[in-house]
């Protein structure tokens, strides 16, 4: 009797298991969905949800980062930014989008160094380089000597 409870405990509990993952998942690839079809309020939600299952899931924090960069809410973008480069270091897009703040901002060191950063790791974005230092000539600190 023993044996066949805890078979049927592991059996219940992998089955459950895999279906918390499988949602999971979902949760990530409609949140991406209704991102693609502009509806982003559903698709923040989905997202938010999907970081409650899978917290270490950086492609949710850059799609929520995304929807706060077109909502104008760069407090919420950055620390999006921030979780997926932590979580992700050579995401180029994420660390593409922080360059663009800081170029906003005129931060010019922050700028340099996310850029060299930015140049190790690209592979699709690495034509935006030359756009990057276009922008980082016009904030480059004069020398007033």
């Amino acid at each position: 009797m023993s044996k066949k409870f805890k078979l049927i405990s592991i059996i219940f509990i992998l089955i459950n298991y895999s279906n918390l993952s499988f949602s999971s998942e979902n949760f990530f690839i409609e949140g991406k969905k209704k991102y693609d079809e502009k509806k982003f309020e559903d698709s923040k939600f989905l997202l938010q949800r999907n970081i409650i299952y899978n917290p270490k899931d950086a492609n949710s924090y850059l799609y929520l980062a995304k929807i706060f960069n077109y909502e104008k809410n760069e407090k919420e973008e950055l620390k999006n930014l921030n979780t997926t480069l932590l979580l992700e270091t050579n995401n180029e897009e994420a660390m593409y989008m922080l360059i663009n703040i800081k170029l906003k901002k005129s931060n010019y060191s922050e700028v340099k160094s996310l850029l060299e950063d930015f140049l190790v790791v690209c592979k699709k974005l690495c034509e935006k380089e030359k756009k990057i230092k276009e922008s980082l000539k016009n904030i480059e600190p004069k020398d007033e000597s």
